[in-house]
């Protein structure tokens, strides 16, 4: 099991192509640089994967997505440079993105559809001592009202069109980030509270995102 703090030789790269690839900001970049993509990875088997611009397959079907992909979407959430904001990630994940998000914010309340990804996450998050992390198995596309609002909202998974649900959960001067299918193709797209959009580069596709909870998993 790979610890939390990465292997400068193998980062270091991963950093350049990533930058190459558009994410520039560089407080994205230097949170990517001290936390260890390896360390959230669950199969040894899949190790060489999480030191490379790759997917990586994990538990209950799902995928750790690319770092690129990863990198973008928490740029474009522009989080403030006091790092005190409150965000909501929808899709948990593998708790990568997670702790990405944490090393920027001041707290994270994630949710994931699959209970198995939550008991796995809540255990890895303590492991790694992650402290400024709420978890919750729902369905994240209601978002998670008790702990709002929020400074920003994230998903990690494509959607239609944005839930009111979410956008009603935005504190004053907030932003929610989200991956977008239209007709037009794919975009990942910013919604601020006050109504204003912006429209920041594709970069691959994504999985959706799924309403509703897993019964099975």
């Amino acid at each position: 099991m790979e610890g939390l703090s990465p292997d400068p030789l193998r980062i270091g790269p991963l950093i350049e192509r990533v930058e190459r690839l558009g994410v520039t900001d560089a407080r994205v970049l230097g949170a990517m640089a001290r936390v260890n993509r390896g360390a959230f990875v669950d199969d040894p088997a899949f190790y060489p994967l999480a030191h490379s611009d790759a997917v990586v397959p994990m538990a209950c079907g799902q995928v750790i997505l690319r770092p690129v992909t990863t990198g973008h979407l928490i740029q474009a959430m522009a989080l403030p440079d006091d790092g005190a904001a409150r965000v909501l990630l929808v899709g948990f994940g593998s708790g990568y993105m997670t702790a990405l998000i944490a090393e920027l914010s001041g707290h994270v309340c994630a949710l994931d559809r699959f209970a198995a990804l939550i008991r796995l996450g809540e255990a890895r998050l303590l492991r790694h001592g992650i402290p400024n992390v709420d978890l919750k198995h729902g369905d994240g596309l209601l978002g998670w009202p008790d702990k709002g609002p929020f400074d920003r909202i994230v998903l990690a998974g494509c959607v239609l069109q944005v839930p009111e649900a979410l956008l009603e959960q935005l504190a004053p001067g907030g932003r929610l980030t989200a991956p977008m299918m239209s007709g037009e193709g794919g975009a990942l797209m910013s919604l601020d509270a006050d109504g204003r959009r912006s429209r920041h580069p594709f970069f691959p596709p994504i999985p959706g995102l799924v309403s509703g909870i897993a019964r099975a998993l």
